[in-house]
């Protein structure tokens, strides 16, 4: 009786952690599918500079984070209805998630490479085209005023063109009309290195979170293993 009573306690604290653990990836999913849609809408701009495609690495990480949030919720289901096949069922599961995140991830930084690599000769044929092409010029303006920056390496990159390029009002610090003689009443800085830093420190930070979290899954493999064990054992210990 007393070894009986050991083994519905096991049972009854693995099923709280499992249940714990299931709230934590669901979180987990929302976060990753927020992330894969956030990151992707944010590089839109940076993307279409830069000629290279390469987007569906985000959307790849937004379908996986919408996947982990459909399995953690019919995980509870599992966890509650103690069924042994299915919480094996769900620890396999997890592993395979474990190595799609750490394949996210890699996606992911990868596509970073991909997109800063281009980045540079992509602006550069942006600014001559700048008033010519709606989207390229859009994209321009959108890149200056919010990075508060102006041309590629610096803002007398308008200047040097052939033929020069008046300096576009999405250089003023302040919104709107300005003096774009004056540089003091202009942002300076060139975009290329606040672009760059802009898309390592965000996506770099996704692409990390990604392939940290593939680790977590583990310990949810082996709650739901051990789990199941439990409660096949005291199945057994019923018919002995």
């Amino acid at each position: 009786m007393g070894k009986r009573f050991e083994t519905m306690a096991a049972m009854a604290c693995m099923s709280t952690l499992l249940m714990l653990f299931n709230f934590v990836f669901w979180f987990i999913g929302v976060a990753m599918l927020c992330a894969g849609i956030w990151m992707r809408i944010k590089l839109r701009e940076y993307e279409d500079i830069s000629g290279e495609g390469g987007g569906a690495a985000l959307l790849g990480l937004a379908f996986l984070g919408a996947l982990v949030v459909l399995a953690a919720t019919l995980a509870c289901c599992c966890t509650v209805r103690g069924h042994p096949a299915l919480l094996y069922l769900y620890g396999g599961f997890l592993a395979v998630v474990a190595l799609l995140e750490l394949g996210a991830g890699a996606s992911v930084y990868a596509y970073r490479t991909t997109l800063t690599e281009g980045f540079d000769q992509g602006l550069n044929n942006s600014l001559t085209i700048y008033g010519i092409n709606d989207s390229k010029t859009k994209h321009i303006d959108v890149i200056q005023s919010t990075l508060h920056c102006c041309g590629n390496r610096a803002y007398n990159d308008w200047l040097n063109l052939k033929p020069p390029k008046t300096i576009p009002n999405s250089c003023c610090k302040v919104e709107g009309e300005c003096n774009v003689n004056d540089s003091s009443a202009i942002y300076t800085e060139g975009c290329y290195r606040r672009v760059i830093d802009f898309i390592n420190s965000n996506i770099g930070l996704v692409a990390g979170s990604a392939i940290g979290v593939a680790f977590f899954p583990i310990a949810g493999v082996f709650l739901a293993c051990c789990l199941a064990n439990s409660i096949n054992k005291t199945k057994y210990e019923e018919v002995a």
